[in-house]
């Protein structure tokens, strides 16, 4: 089994930057992909990106440009650098784990971005 935590969220002006953290425990077994989503009240889940356990990283296109994925903390910590901040960016952010399928979810983050 494995606990993710995610941390970072917050109120921002549109603009404006916010780090999301996530940290993973537990029996993390090799090759895994930690990925970030997000969901806005009344819409489904969203991709934003991914690392790989081997580095590899993917970001949505509709983030490219803005949202950086990176690893932090060895191989147990991935952030989520958010730049450059929408009001349409106004969702709950999670991180989720897994081999193939995320089979683990954090319990999300707010990021409020204002006008």
């Amino acid at each position: 089994q494995v606990q993710l935590v995610e941390s970072g969220g917050g109120l921002v002006q549109a603009g404006g930057s916010l780090r999301l953290s996530c940290a993973a425990s537990g029996r993390t077994f090799s090759p895994y992909t930690m990925g970030w989503f997000r969901q806005a009240p009344g819409k489904g889940r969203e991709f934003v990106g991914s690392m790989k356990w081997n580095g590899d990283t993917s970001t949505a296109n509709s983030v490219k440009g803005r949202f950086t994925v990176s690893r932090d903390n060895g191989k147990n910590t991935v952030s989520l650098q958010l730049n450059s901040l929408k009001p349409e960016d106004t969702a709950v952010y999670y991180c989720a784990y897994g081999w193939g399928t995320y089979d683990y979810w954090g319990q999300g983050t707010q990021v409020t971005v204002s006008s």
